[in-house]
């Protein structure tokens, strides 16, 4: 879990889109409520914004240099995969930084 600390370095954005109500985003909601404070105080500077908005489908969106942004779909995805997912985003921003 060690990438965790690296999203700062790595990335200048997260965007999270959820719907508040859906069951398609109650996994997102749950990876939310159980990983956001650990991940903000890993990288306290970066911009970690939730967007929520009725209807939506859940995604989650990394905006790296040069505004070069990559997005992944969450619906039907556990919260472990969503974790996966967000550390596939990490890689891609170390890989760009390359």
């Amino acid at each position: 879990m060690a990438w965790r600390g690296q999203l700062s370095k790595n990335l200048r954005e997260l965007r999270i889109l959820l719907c508040q109500s859906s069951a398609s985003s109650s996994s997102t909601r749950t990876f939310i409520e159980k990983n956001y404070k650990d991940l903000k105080t890993l990288n306290p500077k970066l911009p970690i914004l939730i967007r929520e908005c009725s209807g939506i489908e859940p995604q989650l969106w990394a905006r790296y240099d040069m505004g070069v942004e990559r997005g992944v779909r969450l619906e039907g995805k556990d919260e472990g995969q969503i974790s996966k997912a967000l550390e596939e985003l990490v890689k891609v921003g170390a890989a760009l930084k390359a």
